[in-house]
């Protein structure tokens, strides 16, 4: 097992597979969000119906998401990582090609459902793979290659829409990518981890058994918990800046996409950089405390005084971007947290759990605290992070350490 380790690198071509599989995940999760306006438009929403519509789209996406996670986790375990990076991006390039041709809202909430089903699979197979594949003391610094490439692909979306301004070309090019991605994928090779334990008779992607023991459950339970803050930040404050700066201070000149450029290249640096903070701690905990303290830092920049411009939004953006570039760490510990006959269930469903929560998030902070409490949008914001932010620091309080541990086991 050690051989089949020491023989790649951070720069071999699993590495570079999956971080260019993550890059084509990224651009088209975000890619709604950069065309939403010019997309609902184009298949019946109107400037009224437009939040409503557009919320409505988004939470099946996250939906599928969720669900996908647990398929594809599953999938991982049963069939092999690489399974899951072959079936993943077949169907959301598919989903991508006839979301070019949608008419009506329902039409793109399904197909939105559709390429999240198949989005939820690309990182957690991903990082799985790469993590069983190099060596323990290089595996930080792999993944956080994978991430810190991929989400430049949220770059990538924003700059196509910008030089294309056409919402079904973008659609139709995310599919082109998955498919160039599907050959490359035919070169890699399947973890040796995974290949011993398919030989034995232990169970393997039973989903349940994360469940089934409560220490088990814990681990898993604060595995998603510590990953909370990156889709509140996404999600709300940098996805709806456009709201957040015409009520601070009255602008109506900010461009979301924009904001989430901007944030996508810092949590890019981000996750690039996180790997190293790790390998120099020799500790994922003191890497992610570090990245907190930032995101605190953030929001209260975000929601002071000094954020009364349009370039200081788009700063803050930025900062609260490169301040959730902890997405590699949290992901790497999901999967170092559990076995090799569970991994890829834990590995994948983790971050889309993560993801599924925005709805829930949204509920907290649109539902609860504005339409039935009557907040206002600043004070709903400046709540709904610190709930966030509060669980979030419980969670990474009672989780274990796991930079130095061996992955060659499986769980009982």
């Amino acid at each position: 097992m050690n051989n089949n380790q020491k023989q790649h690198s951070v720069f071999s071509l699993v590495v570079i597979v999956a971080a260019l599989g993550y890059f084509v995940d990224i651009y088209d999760l975000l890619l709604f969000t950069i065309v939403k306006k010019s997309s609902m438009l184009g298949v019946g929403a109107t400037d009224s119906t437009m939040l409503a519509d557009s919320t409505h789209v988004i939470n099946w996406q996250m939906s599928g998401l969720l669900i996908g996670g647990i398929l594809w986790g599953i999938l991982g375990d049963k069939k092999g990582r690489l399974s899951v990076l072959f079936g993943s991006i077949i169907l959301y390039s598919i989903a991508n090609f006839i979301t070019a041709y949608i008419t009506t809202v329902d039409q793109y909430a399904w197909c939105r459902f559709l390429a999240g089903l198949g989005l939820a699979g690309e990182l957690g197979a991903g990082i799985t793979l790469v993590s069983e594949l190099l060596p323990q003391n290089k595996r930080g610094i792999g993944t956080s290659m994978v991430a810190g490439i991929g989400l430049s692909g949220a770059v990538f979306a924003y700059f196509t829409y910008q030089l294309t301004t056409d919402w079904r070309l973008c659609y139709k090019i995310g599919g082109g990518l998955g498919i160039a991605l599907l050959l490359l994928r035919v070169t890699v090779a399947e973890s040796g981890m995974f290949k011993q334990v398919k030989a034995t008779n232990v169970v393997r992607g039973n989903f349940f058994m994360l469940f089934n023991k409560w220490d088990r459950f814990k681990k898993y339970l604060l595995a998603i918990l510590v990953g909370l803050p990156t889709w509140y930040v996404i999600g709300i404050l940098v996805n709806q800046s456009d709201r957040f700066g015409k009520a601070m201070f009255g602008s109506t000149t900010i461009d979301s996409g924009k904001s989430i450029m901007f944030a996508y290249a810092s949590i890019a640096a981000g996750d690039m950089f996180v790997g190293l903070v790790s390998q120099f701690f020799k500790s994922r905990k003191k890497a992610l405390l570090l990245y907190y303290s930032i995101s605190i830092v953030s929001l209260i920049l975000f929601f002071s005084s000094y954020n009364n411009t349009d370039t200081s939004m788009y700063s803050i953006c930025a900062l609260l971007g490169f301040s959730t570039g902890f997405w590699a760490i949290f992901i790497t510990m999901g999967a170092e947290h559990f076995g090799t006959n569970l991994r890829a269930t834990a590995a994948t469903t983790i971050p889309n759990m993560v993801r599924g929560a925005l709805p829930l998030i949204n509920l907290m902070f649109l539902d609860l605290f504005q339409k039935n409490w009557h907040w206002t949008l600043i004070n709903s914001g400046i709540v709904t992070g610190i709930v966030v932010m509060s669980i979030t620091l419980i969670a990474f309080y009672f989780t274990e350490e796991t930079f130095h541990k061996d992955l060659n086991y499986v769980e009982e």
